[in-house]
């Protein structure tokens, strides 16, 4: 019981500390290590493994929608990068430079891409040029590098990965419903795979992406309270074709800009479902996601039968689910404090009484419960029981979010609840910069979407400075 004992009691309670709590996961959950590059990490099998079922779902989704997969180089030239004023000075800060070749220093200075629009359209300007080569529909998966000055596991990191998608169309009515598709399809999967209520909705123009017409995000909230932008998508208009100069001749034979858009979602997803769902015995990760979803313990292994028996089950179960078998010589009891701390949703007990019964006993991981099961029907119980974690993980992530979900009427309101209740705050703005840059710098709260869907009017007024409101906009101290 010690051993069990203090491999939870690594974990800083998230109450305590809540900082602190994450760091303690993605580190005791084996998810990451520290590399000898400050600011990157190294991502583990366990957290790896995360990852490429998001990229697999993700794919899969984008492939529905005609999306093809390409690869851009990672260098971008320092003149390719400059042909796009606003983009390049809202990277500035960020970019890594190389200046030198071996042993020679370079020509012209190249930056590790923090993002590949100038990529894109500069591949774009040479193989578009008929209206019959439109739409471009192409997506990367790669690493960006963005020169972080504070860094944290998977939320925000020097270099990290991502998918980035960049279109190209003939009319901005095709772009314009590509950009709001591509945001509707990183909900769903969010809502459906990762069990995580978000928010859709528009950035301001403070907060949109540089160089974009118009920014769309999902916003999720942390069980801290606080907002994680979790995937966006950019409507560039023509404010990249024009000074990349990408045409196309129309059905009339007139020279037309193509109209863009580009979309992503990174690894910060993976920080995302461990500040949604953890606890303070580590993950707790939604079945659709997890790269273990049953693991089967077997009690008194050394007993005659009881592995063989084990390892039936295991095989049974692997036709459902991504099952394992922990055959390993550690305590029962360690076993399933390290099966809480991975956060495998169900694990399967089974010892020679239960064999001799014909039973085992199922425990989930979200909850904790316990459950008898008959060894005949173990498969359909246990196909039943992860979808049925799915759905209620979902469910409770949403009443969490619904329950911190403020309504601020004026300023005091507004700071009242800034101060003291954590969660989104809904309030109404008068679309003046002023007003976010005076809640940003009193309270260090920033707007973080105009929603689609949820545009009651609550007042008249915007909150901050009481002038006649235009637009609801949800606020929160954020990631």
């Amino acid at each position: 019981m010690a051993q069990e004992k203090k491999l939870v009691e690594q974990i800083t309670s998230m109450s305590e500390d809540f900082a602190q709590w994450y760091t303690d996961v993605v580190v005791k959950a084996d998810l990451i290590a520290y590399s000898s590059v400050k600011g990157c990490m190294i991502i583990k099998p366990d957290g790896y493994a995360i990852w490429e079922n998001i990229q697999h779902e993700l794919d899969r989704r984008f492939k529905e929608t005609g999306v093809q997969n390409v690869y851009m180089p990672m260098f971008i030239p320092e003149s390719l990068l400059q042909v796009e004023k606003d983009h390049v000075e809202g990277f500035a800060p960020e970019v890594a430079w190389v200046t030198q070749g071996g042993l020679n220093p370079l020509q012209e200075r190249l930056c590790v891409r923090p993002t590949s629009e100038t990529l894109f359209c500069d591949f774009y300007k040479d193989i578009i040029h008929s209206h019959r080569d439109l739409p471009k529909v192409y997506n990367q998966w790669c690493s960006v590098v963005r020169w972080e000055k504070e860094t944290r596991p998977f939320l925000r990191s020097r270099e990290f990965l991502w998918q980035e998608g960049h279109t190209a169309h003939a009319t901005a009515e095709e772009a314009e419903e590509r950009t709001i598709q591509m945001l509707n399809l990183y909900a769903d999967f969010c809502e459906e795979v990762l069990a995580m209520p978000v928010v859709r909705g528009q950035k301001t123009e403070k907060e949109k992406f540089s160089g974009a017409e118009a920014t769309y995000t999902i916003e999720a909230l942390m069980h801290d309270g606080k907002a994680l932008q979790s995937g966006t998508s950019h409507n560039f208009g023509t404010n990249f074709s024009k000074p990349f100069n990408i045409q196309y001749t129309d059905k009339n034979n007139q020279l037309q800009y193509v109209h863009q858009t580009s979309w992503g979602m990174t690894t910060r997803l993976i920080g995302a479902i461990i500040m949604v769902h953890g606890d303070d015995s580590g993950l707790v990760l939604p079945p659709r996601v997890a790269p273990t979803q049953v693991m089967v313990i077997p009690i008194q292994q050394k007993k005659e039968g009881v592995l063989e028996k084990a390892a039936e089950i295991c095989g049974r179960l692997g036709k459902v689910s991504r099952a394992k078998l922990d055959d390993s010589d550690k305590s029962p009891g360690w076993k399933f404090s390290e099966c809480e701390m991975r956060g495998i949703p169900l694990r399967v007990e089974l010892g020679p009484k239960d064999i001799e019964a014909n039973k085992c006993v199922l425990v989930r991981r979200d909850t904790r419960e316990k459950i008898e099961v008959s060894l005949d029907e173990v498969e359909s119980k246990v196909a039943q029981l992860l979808e049925q974690i799915q759905q209620e993980m979902f469910e409770r992530a949403k009443a969490h979010r619904d329950s911190h979900i403020w309504d601020a009427h004026n300023y005091a309101e507004f700071t009242e609840i800034a101060n003291n209740k954590p969660g989104f705050i809904r309030a109404m703005w008068c679309g003046d910069q002023a007003c976010e840059d005076k809640i940003k710098e009193d309270l260090a709260v920033t707007s973080r979407c105009m929603p689609f869907t949820d545009q009651e009017q609550i007042s008249d007024v915007c909150a901050c400075c009481g002038k006649p409101a235009k637009k609801l906009v949800y606020w929160g101290k954020a990631y």
